[in-house]
């Protein structure tokens, strides 16, 4: 008898591949749309909420005329697609320049592990500037002229506390065009 049950035992292997329950989390109530349920006949079914533009009463009679898809005419409520815009007034376009600046630099050490005024962690590698006064990720473009590189970057940190500097470029900055030291660049907004 004992023989059988562990025979039983080996031959059985128990919940091979299944999960045991996941665990409790808040479901966001975003993910699901409505929908409308009736009852026919004792079965339950759901039926979608339909666009209100193309809802019919679910009847037809002999005066009912049957369109083809393409035929549909323009739900009421929206606008023509045929119809064109008016144009758009005339103005000035202004295209950035680059700007000159030659006294750029670049700082790192001393500050790689703490977090940046934007609350990003300074790392090696993060590609971003310091500036005293524009907002936290604003995209700044620079152009290294003695190599050609240009970068565009965003503004993740404040300063320099250096007087008469505008920028401060990352570490990961700086390498990405080649520019570790103080010197000068050029830069624009995107």
């Amino acid at each position: 008898m004992v023989l059988i049950a562990v025979l039983a035992a080996v031959a059985v292997p128990g919940s091979v591949g299944s999960r045991g329950p996941s665990p409790e989390g808040v479901i966001d109530p975003n993910l699901f749309r409505p929908v409308e349920v009736s009852s026919t006949r004792g079965t339950d079914m759901t039926i979608p909420t339909l666009d209100p533009a193309y809802r019919s009463d679910g009847a037809l009679d002999a005066t009912s005329v049957l369109l083809d898809p393409d035929q549909r005419p323009a739900p009421s409520g929206r606008p023509d697609a045929s119809v064109k815009q008016p144009a758009a007034p005339r103005g000035v376009v202004v295209v950035p320049t680059w700007k000159f600046d030659p006294n750029v630099s670049w700082y790192g050490p001393g500050f790689y592990g703490k977090r940046t005024a934007c609350g990003l962690a300074y790392t090696q590698t993060i590609v971003g500037v310091a500036h005293r006064s524009l907002p936290c990720g604003t995209k700044v473009k620079f152009k290294n002229p003695e190599n050609g590189r240009v970068v565009t970057a965003r503004v993740i940190d404040r300063g320099p506390i250096v007087s008469g500097r505008q920028w401060d470029l990352s570490a990961g900055l700086c390498k990405a065009l080649g520019h570790c030291y103080t010197g000068s660049l050029y830069w624009k907004y995107p």
